[in-house]
């Protein structure tokens, strides 16, 4: 059965998951903080234990505009900190209470902003104690380079979060993002999310595929399972979305030492991941 936000977040906790990624945008944020605060209280998991990700919205990169948003989400949650503040994209929308500002013709306001500038504050946040890592998601190379480039940069990205799975594999993101010792997070790690207004709806279904099928097969495992693990064993950290039940704990066998693809990449699956929208 599908289950709400909160519900889901809880279930993912009591399967094993400690990494838990939303954003502003999500609309989710007090939901996914009761499910923590009540799994805290119940004594099942402590604070440090999670791994929270939220996401700064693109219409809040004027730098003045980064502290309040991180607040107003902490507000939300209803905890001291985040573990992970991630600007969402590298592109800055007209500030306001709208979050996809459009004007007459209905065609999206874009805002000028000096990505630069942004990170400062995200750094300022760090030094406040409101987050305790700062990172980026929806960058390519060029952005990367000009955050890192950055005179009297004090704290580099840790991560940048993309949307990476087989049919779009990352690859040569993912070995600059090595070389600079910037963590790869992987969304839609099942395949994209098929969405009519940008994707193609011809196009091949990940989950389809005859390869992942035929590993599956081979592993008694399923396709999605296949497609984690292909994360996991290249370093990547991977985010696996679900709001059903069973797949929310079958998601979970991905790290689980009774998985028997390639014993030796095990070192991966430390990271436990969890992406809820």
């Amino acid at each position: 059965p599908m289950v709400k936000a909160e519900e889901a977040t809880k279930l993912a906790i009591d399967a094993g998951f400690r990494h838990i990624d939303s954003a502003y945008i999500y609309d989710n944020e007090e939901e996914v903080g009761r499910a923590i605060r009540s799994k805290i209280s119940d004594g099942i998991v402590k604070r440090e234990d999670i791994f929270y990700t939220s996401k700064l919205w693109v219409t809040f990169l004027r730098p003045e505009l980064v502290r309040p948003a991180l607040e107003k989400s902490l507000k939300k949650l209803q905890l001291d900190y985040v573990d992970l503040y991630i600007i969402h994209f590298p592109a800055a929308l007209k500030p306001g209470e709208e979050m996809l500002p459009t004007d007459e013709d209905g065609k999206i306001v874009f805002d000028t902003v000096n990505l630069c500038a942004t990170w400062e504050a995200l750094e300022k946040c760090k030094d406040a104690g409101l987050v305790k890592s700062i990172g980026v998601s929806n960058f390519n190379r060029r952005q990367l380079e000009m955050i890192l480039n950055k005179p009297g940069l004090k704290y580099k990205p840790v991560c940048n979060q993309v949307e990476c799975h087989p049919y779009l594999n990352q690859s040569k993101l993912l070995d600059f993002c090595k070389s600079k010792d910037i963590v790869l997070v992987a969304y839609s790690a099942l395949g994209s999310t098929r969405d009519k207004r940008w994707v193609d709806q011809s196009a091949p279904v990940l989950l389809d595929d005859p390869v992942l099928g035929a590993l599956a097969k081979k592993h008694k495992r399923t396709p999605a399972l296949i497609a984690l693990r292909y994360q996991l064993q290249r370093g990547v950290v991977v985010l696996a979305k679900s709001c059903n039940e069973k797949r929310i704990k079958e998601n979970m066998q991905g790290f689980s030492p009774s998985c028997t693809i390639e014993e030796a990449t095990w070192l991966h699956g430390k990271e436990l991941d969890r992406n809820m929208r």
